[in-house]
Parts: C-alpha cells; sequence; structure tokens
C-alpha cells in the first residue's frame, strides 16, 4: 500500500509539473502574440461598435466605429456625420473592449488605402467639410488640392458652396495638422 501512495504522488508531481509548464508556455506564447499587435488591429475588432476617440486638441468624437485604415479611423459621430481621423491625431480610444483581430495581410483595398487616398477622395467629391486641427482650431470649406503630405482648404461658411466670392482664405495643411475631417454637406 505504501508503494501504491508513492507511485500516486509521484504521478500527482508530474501532472502538476506538467501543467504549470504548459501554463508557462500559454502565458509566453500569449505575450508575444499581443506584442505583435496594433492599434489597427485592436480598432478593427470593434467596427460596428460605439467608440468614444481623444483626438490631439480638446477633440472628443463619439460614435460608431464604421471603418479601419491603416492610416485613418473612419466614425459616424452621434449626429449622423461621418468623421475621418488620421490616426496620428488618435491620443485614445474609449470602447474597443477585449477583442482583436490578427494583423491585416491583406483586406478590404480601402483598408489598405493610405489617408491621401481618402483625402482625394473627399476633394473629389466637393465635399463641405470642418476641418479639425491639432491645435483644437477649426476650419470649414472645401479641399482643392490634396498632395502627398498636405492638403489645401478654400475657406467658406458651411452653407456656402465653394465660390470664388465666398472663398475667404486659401489654407494649406500639413496632413500630420489633421485631426479630423467632417463631412458636413
Amino acid at each position: 500500500m505504501r508503494w501504491d501512495e508513492l507511485f500516486a504522488d509521484l504521478a500527482a508531481q508530474l501532472e502538476e509539473a506538467a501543467a504549470a509548464e504548459l501554463a508557462g508556455e500559454v502565458a509566453d506564447r500569449t505575450r508575444r502574440e499581443i506584442a505583435a499587435l496594433t492599434l489597427v488591429d485592436r480598432a478593427r475588432a470593434a467596427i460596428g461598435h460605439q467608440v468614444r476617440v481623444q483626438l490631439l486638441g480638446p477633440e472628443v468624437v463619439s460614435g460608431l466605429l464604421l471603418e479601419v485604415g491603416a492610416q485613418w479611423v473612419l466614425l459616424r459621430d452621434d449626429g449622423g456625420r461621418d468623421v475621418l481621423a488620421p490616426w496620428t491625431a488618435v491620443v485614445s480610444i474609449v470602447g474597443l473592449g477585449f477583442e482583436s483581430t490578427a494583423p491585416a495581410e491583406g483586406g478590404l483595398v480601402f483598408r489598405r488605402l493610405g489617408l491621401t487616398a481618402a483625402l482625394r477622395a473627399i476633394a473629389r467629391d466637393r465635399a463641405v467639410v470642418s476641418v479639425g486641427l491639432v491645435d483644437g482650431t477649426v476650419v470649414s470649406g472645401t479641399f482643392d488640392r490634396v498632395g502627398l503630405d498636405f492638403v489645401e482648404i478654400s475657406e467658406h461658411a458651411v452653407g456656402d458652396a465653394r465660390r470664388p466670392g465666398q472663398v475667404s482664405a486659401v489654407r494649406t495643411v500639413a496632413h500630420t495638422g489633421l485631426a479630423r475631417i467632417t463631412r458636413v454637406l
């Protein structure tokens, strides 16, 4: 009987050591997988959820997370307007939950498009926008040109169309100066 207890004790110790080794391996793999995630991976898992995004400057945008690109995030704010924010202007996001997606290999074409492509689409549509800059300045108008690292905004009132008599100034803004672009018309 004594031998049975000894072997049972040894077997229990081996099982305990194997379980501890497995737990350590799982924890190590989990840390490595988390270390490989990006904010884009975290945000992609929250598409379709309500979030609150703190931007550089004083702005916070709350709304439905519509899409996530490699260089931008798109929300529908609580007023029903689409808001595009470059990742370079995002300080924090509340509401992502605990899920993540695997690092993007391919994804949809527009997810892979950069900020410049998204800004060119807005310019092509001649949409009237409200633009929040990272210093807190807010301007409204229409994008006239989009370069590789800048955008030119013909400033005019939100309710006015872009007409020569309505334009009060033309402002050139570096992409790094953009906090958010809200389509208003």
